[in-house]
């Protein structure tokens, strides 16, 4: 696996839980508004520092009894064979992990369910299945995240989340994917931060305001047991 980064503790990316995150390098899909795009262009890869995984583990040997769970996002971690085999290492030391995943290879997550590797999957939906490919590219196969988005359900916990900005998500979509994604047990809705973008036009996008993020969640309230958002 490459590693472009380890977060030494986070109060936030395993909801409940103290954690560490650890950031993968490297993703098949090109969201134009992604936050991590030292991590997904390959010019930025190219300049961004990696971190041995024996240096990560090595940590992580410090922190047990301390933490709780051990976060794995990406870029996209699943594009790694040795995914499982790294993760185990983790199990072993008696972290909790959860996985940050775009649903891009169900064979992966099948892998990880049925060797009980995996405690939380945060799968991100960036769209309704019928505009996928506008806004994560080309390569999106989407019988891979229809499967994805069943698999995930059968994880022992689990959330759906969508970052959502006004130039690619209408209100029809967002009932779209509430549709789609119905009796599932969370889904979030993520506020776009034009801070930094994989596509240099999406700093000046505009988030939506607030009052229309909070009238997106009652809509999706009927669809959901739980339904937030986050900023």
């Amino acid at each position: 696996m490459v590693f472009g980064g380890i977060q030494k503790l986070t109060l936030i990316d395993y909801p409940g839980k103290v954690a560490a995150t650890v950031f993968t390098v490297g993703c098949n899909f090109l969201c134009p508004y992604c936050h991590n795009p030292e991590l997904v262009d390959p010019a930025k890869i190219s300049r961004q520092p990696k971190v041995a995984e024996k240096e990560i583990l090595e940590f992580l040997a410090t922190r047990q009894g301390l933490l709780e769970g051990v976060c794995i996002t990406g870029g996209e971690p699943t594009l790694f064979s040795d995914l499982p085999e790294f993760v185990k290492k983790i199990k072993e030391m008696g972290f909790l992990v959860k996985l940050d995943t775009n649903g891009s290879s169900p064979q992966a997550l099948e892998k990880l369910l049925a060797k009980k590797l995996i405690d939380f999957i945060a799968m991100d939906i960036k769209a309704p299945l019928e505009k996928y490919k506008k806004v994560a590219g080309d390569k999106v196969i989407l019988e891979n995240i229809q499967r994805s988005t069943e698999l995930v359900r059968s994880a022992p916990d689990y959330e759906f989340r969508t970052t959502v900005l006004p130039s690619l998500h209408s209100k029809k979509d967002i009932l779209s994917i509430g549709r789609w994604l119905q009796g599932a047990k969370k889904y979030y809705l993520q506020q776009f931060k034009p801070t930094k973008t994989l596509d240099s036009a999406y700093i000046d996008e505009k988030p939506f305001e607030w009052e229309k993020i909070a009238e997106l969640r009652g809509l999706l309230e009927i669809f959901f047991d739980k339904v937030e958002v986050r900023e």
